[in-house]
């Protein structure tokens, strides 16, 4: 069995997301199989180094999952041959700084989105790694949920004739922070330190519209402050610069309408705390995280407005599930296996720091149909 010993630079997984979705389910889960299987007699062993600020984090969260090595100091990882990739989970603002040493030092790039607080320094980035010649990839993790998966299934299918539109609602309700335990961190609630949903969410929406319904052509956007007031992680209160809200209407090249919602203020009453409606003219589907629901056409029940009589039946009874076909992996992983694939075997990978880079522009010009109260154009960075 010939081995590929590859090693990473995991900088900025002590975090939960990079915790739980890069490190345990992603780089460790592979490592714990046995490595990831590239051929009938050849596999990738991933050895990752965990890299941060806080050593007494990254001690624990090495013992924790049998990571041999872990330092606070990036530049010296960096200088190692034996380290071929570098990641980047750190917050935003952190981001850009490090991703363009590692560039500098010819490492395969693989980063977090928003791979910048700004279009300008995601697309230097983009554009450093192109004259270096490094490898590099952005995770676009939404694109390997279950659901979406069903969803572009469908499409491939021909199932929907003519899209219509798409109707997306995001989000669930985040705790203050004086009375409860967190379940974000409080920087996303501030703008000088690279928070806001704009441009948290709106990066996923770039992709997800992208690669599934068709490229952007317009967008309008609106965004909110609804809490101005929060609490950080050591119980101080501190206001909010930032927006938690976003209410977004994107036209396509194609004539597709998409419209989503994104709030860290809703108390979600629907099947998932991520859902896609897309209608078409033969059929409409309803996809969340795992789950994806039709109705065809044919099925489709004949209604008529009459608000002085109670329903005589239930709406959610005339949609059918999508059958699981085949066993899924983690979203966040299966993205990992291409991106190795990616370096070992110089395999295609498409979504590198240019779609990165088209994910902030998203956000920017949100930002700015915001503040202008316009519709605005997608100028092509192709």
């Amino acid at each position: 069995m010939k081995e590929h010993h590859i090693g990473i630079i995991m900088n900025g997984v002590t975090g939960r997301m990079g915790t739980n979705q890069h490190l345990i389910r992603s780089i460790c889960a592979i490592r714990d199989e046995g490595g990831l299987p590239v051929g009938p007699d050849a596999v990738i062993i991933p050895e990752p180094i965990l890299v941060g600020r806080n050593i007494n984090k990254l001690k624990k969260l090495s013992e924790t999952h049998g990571i041999k090595e872990y330092t606070t100091d990036l530049d010296k990882c960096l200088s190692e041959e034996r380290f071929q990739i570098y990641f980047d989970a750190q917050t935003t603002d952190r981001r850009v700084e490090s991703v363009r040493k590692a560039i500098a030092a010819k490492k395969s790039i693989y980063c977090e989105k928003p791979t910048a607080v700004d279009l300008k320094s995601a697309l230097e980035l983009h554009q450093e790694a192109t004259a270096a010649g490094v490898k590099n990839g952005v995770v676009q993790d939404k694109l390997w949920l279950p659901g979406l998966l069903k969803l572009q299934s469908l499409i491939r299918s021909g199932f929907f004739g003519q899209i219509l539109s798409v109707r997306g609602e995001f989000g669930y309700w985040v705790y203050e922070g004086e009375d409860e335990l967190l379940q974000r961190p409080s920087w996303n609630y501030r703008a000088e330190d690279g928070g806001g949903i704009i441009l948290d969410m709106l990066c996923h929406w770039r992709y997800v519209v992208d690669n599934i319904f068709g490229k952007i052509k317009a967008v309008s956007n609106i965004g909110a402050t609804h809490i101005k007031k929060r609490w950080d992680e050591a119980g101080k209160p501190y206001e909010c610069t930032t927006d938690d809200s976003a209410y977004t209407t994107m036209e396509l090249e194609n004539g597709i309408i998409v419209q989503i919602n994104s709030s860290w203020c809703v108390r979600p009453r629907r099947d998932d705390l991520f859902v896609l409606q897309v209608d078409g003219t033969n059929g409409s589907a309803y996809a969340g995280l795992r789950q994806c629901m039709i109705q065809p056409r044919q099925a489709t029940p004949r209604e008529v407005w009459n608000p002085d009589i109670d329903r005589d039946h239930n709406l959610f009874e005339a949609w059918q599930e999508v059958p699981d076909t085949k066993p899924v992996e983690n979203a966040f992983r299966s993205q990992w296996e291409l991106f190795l694939r990616h370096v070992v075997l110089d395999e295609p990978f498409q979504w590198n720091l240019l779609e990165g880079a088209k994910g902030v522009q998203l956000a920017e010009i949100a930002l700015q149909s915001w503040e202008k109260r316009q519709w605005l154009e997608i100028p092509p960075l192709d």
